[in-house]
């Protein structure tokens, strides 16, 4: 059996780039999990930037799982596997929270910084918010709650020696049982919150500038429990009573719709008679909804425990697949017998299990081809990427080197370099809109950025997070 040997960037060094292996000595990174973490920030780049020319891999607009629905619960997943290997020994839990903290505090500021209003990139060439209007959750302050709740559970159950497992089929889930007690309690105060909680009316206004209704108080009928639709769930309703309506996300998923637009699934302005809801704010990354997320991180720990104490790749296979497998059952038959729908905007328990069992097959192949098989030069550029993910998901998936390219344009401020390789490299080559974007993204972006990635590797550079 090969080994997976430890490379000398340890996971202190940063969340979303090499963090996974803090193994024994002399072994290497688990190569196959830089590829994960590579492949879903391309897939982020691909929906974002090809998604509104191909609605069918962007968000779904509310019930349904798309392609940019995996995202998030991929990257909480890789998460959650890189936490387990990084504390398999702890020697100072003090120390280890004091760098949990630090590195929370971190991804909060970037978070709000990148996607609390400050950024404009890379369309328009401004910066700056105002703070009564600024975004307070986003996919980093996410990622956030789940490291930071799941790294501590881990420092402060787990011994600093590495224990023995004990036979049987349910032995490693035994020995972790207080991660089971923390996602069994999420997500009972999650259902008992979406079910239990009394939705009132409630009202908004409109700031949407190019909407008849700007600057006008729109009403929301509800008055409701145990309603999962876009006006009248307790997840909009919680983020409304402790961020506050103007703090959240004001281009939610949902306009989109056919009750919004008659565009739709593309995106349009909306409908003279569409509900009043469809020009309200919605927060996809809002409290509630994180709290349920925490549970895609735990299990992400789970597969990453296996790592440590399943020593054959057939052992850690059979867990991973049959796993995944019965997370996809469960949260198929959950959503096709109408008990839960598949909601990533609310982050359903159907949606958990069925993004954490692909996200699990999805790992489960990339572990066969990279670390067992030894397939890495076809996924080099992935895994370039993962390794500096940080870098590319600032630089690249929000766009701020591309709005730096956009700052120098010729008399028009559409009249940039980008925009002309885009129109004229791609898209007319094609004779396509959408042919072109697609390809433009994929070669001009995401290849690029892969290959950014292997330069910054080359001379040993990282995002330190």
């Amino acid at each position: 059996m090969a080994e997976i040997k430890l490379a000398d960037i340890s996971h202190d060094q940063r969340l979303l780039a090499p963090e996974e292996t803090a193994s024994t000595p002399g072994k290497r990174r688990l190569a196959s999990l830089d590829v994960f973490r590579g492949l879903t920030v391309a897939l982020m780049i691909l929906v974002d930037d090809a998604g509104g020319d191909w609605p069918a891999i962007a968000h779904a607009p509310w019930e349904g799982c798309n392609l940019a629905d995996f995202v998030m619960p991929f990257f909480l997943f890789i998460v959650g596997v890189s936490v387990a290997l990084a504390f398999k020994r702890i020697s100072n839990k003090f120390e280890a929270c004091k760098k949990v903290g630090f590195r929370t505090c971190k991804l909060l500021f970037w978070g709000l910084l990148l996607q609390g209003g400050f950024s404009h990139a890379p369309d328009e060439l401004a910066y700056g918010v105002d703070v009564t209007m600024m975004r307070f959750c986003g996919i980093l302050q996410r990622i956030a709650l789940s490291y930071l709740v799941v790294a501590i559970v881990e420092i402060f159950t787990k011994d600093s020696h590495e224990e023995d497992l004990s036979t049987g089929r349910f032995s490693i889930f035994k020995l972790y049982y207080w991660h089971w007690i923390v996602g069994a309690s999420v997500l009972v105060i999650y259902l008992a919150t979406i079910y239990g909680t009394y939705v009132p009316d409630w009202e908004f206004v409109v700031y949407d500038k190019d909407s008849i209704l700007y600057g006008k108080i729109q009403s929301v009928s509800c008055g409701v429990r145990r309603k999962l639709n876009p006006s009248c769930n307790a997840v909009g309703y919680v983020d409304r009573q402790v961020l506050g309506i103007n703090h959240m996300y004001h281009h939610p998923a949902w306009r989109r719709s056919k009750a919004c637009t008659d565009k739709s699934p593309y995106e349009g302005s909306l409908r003279e008679d569409a509900p009043s809801w469809c020009h309200a704010p919605f927060e996809p990354e809002g409290v509630l909804s994180s709290i349920s997320a925490i549970l895609s991180t735990i299990i992400g720990v789970h597969f990453g425990h296996i790592i440590l104490h399943f020593k054959g790749h057939s052992a850690r296979l059979k867990h991973w697949i049959s796993t995944g497998l019965a997370l996809l059952a469960l949260g198929l038959t959950l959503h096709f017998t109408h008990l839960m729908p598949l909601n990533k905007q609310l982050y359903s328990f159907s949606y958990i299990c069925v993004t954490s069992g692909a996200a699990a097959l999805v790992f489960t192949a990339l572990y066969s081809l990279v670390d067992i098989l030894e397939w890495k030069h076809m996924f080099l550029p992935l895994k370039w990427i993962g390794m500096n993910a940080m870098l590319v998901y600032v630089m690249g998936a929000e766009g701020i080197l591309a709005a730096f390219f956009n700052g120098w344009y010729y008399r028009h401020p559409h009249n940039t370099l980008i925009n002309w390789i885009r129109e004229h490299v791609f898209i007319r080559v094609w004779h396509s809109r959408r042919v072109g974007v697609l390809m433009y993204v994929i070669f001009a972006e995401i290849l690029f950025w892969g290959l950014v990635a292997g330069v910054f590797h080359k001379f040993k550079i990282y995002w330190k997070l």
